[in-house]
């Protein structure tokens, strides 16, 4: 089986967080990667497995792999875990 998240598909999830999903991007640098103070996150690249980030913490540039609670099927999957994930930071908050 091929994998759901080829090159392309993780380009488009990224590009589409990272511009229009910023401060959810940060939220899970936060949340789930155990980093404060985070001013800014990108997403760099998605699988099924997790995704990494770079969280920048007091103007430095720091690496993130988040890992997922399951192994995501395809993009929608991506989708709908992504809004439970912010959902749950939130709610952590």
């Amino acid at each position: 089986m091929s994998s759901p998240f080829s090159a392309e598909v993780s380009d488009r999830i990224c590009k589409h967080m990272n511009e229009d999903h910023a401060e959810a991007i940060a939220l899970y640098a936060k949340s789930f990667g155990g980093l404060t103070d985070v001013t800014t996150a990108q997403m760099l690249k998605i699988d099924a497995e997790g995704m990494d980030l770079q969280a920048v913490v007091n103007n430095e540039a720091i690496p993130v792999r988040i890992s997922f609670d399951h192994t995501l099927t395809d993009s929608e999957d991506a989708h709908q875990t992504l809004i439970a994930m912010v959902k749950q930071a939130r709610q952590a908050k």
